[in-house]
């Protein structure tokens, strides 16, 4: 008999390959044709059962699907921002590692724009979340005298916005490199403090 643990550990296997063949077949042929047929045959399950026994509805395989995203989406970028010293080094990760990902996994950007484009907005929860963290980071920033004074709710928009209009044109084949140089500079001049007489810039 296996126990709850095991059995947790397969189910969550379980739904995790389902979004992913999920975000596959949404970046692929697009939302209309994303039926659970079509994500069984991605997926290799023999029948759509499969997908219903572990979401209730279509609307909370989508959900997973942009959980899966913004998860995937955090563990890739992890290791830049863990690395960065200082809120300007940690803000030039968190811009460079967010394009690095769109760039490595463009069916995801595609898949989350199919999603915001043909349904009722899901994921609203990790989004906000998301904005929290930006918000946070930016706040520290100015604690610590990195950063000059500004609204970081505003800042914080401001630069989710930008990313995401580039997230769709990198996913796209932009240039993710010369992308995040530009949103890197551009920030960095939004949000830096002035230096005191002396000190350099």
């Amino acid at each position: 008999m296996r126990s709850s643990g095991t059995r947790q550990a397969a189910t969550e296997a379980r739904r995790a390959q389902i979004a992913s063949a999920a975000i596959a077949v949404l970046a692929e042929r697009g939302y209309a044709e994303t039926t659970f047929e079509a994500i069984c045959e991605q997926a290799g399950l023999s029948s759509k059962r499969l997908i219903t026994y572990h979401f209730a509805s279509k609307d909370r395989l989508l959900e997973a699907v942009v959980e899966q995203v913004v998860a995937d989406a955090a563990a890739f970028m992890r290791p830049a921002l863990d690395a960065a010293a200082g809120a300007r080094a940690q803000l030039e990760a968190f811009i460079r590692a967010n394009l690095a990902f769109v760039a490595r996994h463009p069916g995801h950007v595609r898949a989350v724009r199919q999603i915001a484009f043909n349904h009722a907005p899901v994921g609203g929860q990790e989004r906000d979340a998301a904005l929290s963290r930006l918000v946070a980071l930016l706040a520290d920033g100015q604690r610590t005298g990195a950063f000059r004074p500004f609204d970081p709710v505003v800042m914080a928009a401001a630069l989710r916005a930008s990313l995401d209009t580039m997230a769709e044109r990198v996913a796209d084949g932009l240039d993710a490199d010369a992308c995040a140089d530009e949103l890197v500079e551009l920030f960095d001049r939004a949000t830096r403090a002035e230096p005191s007489p002396g000190q350099p810039v």
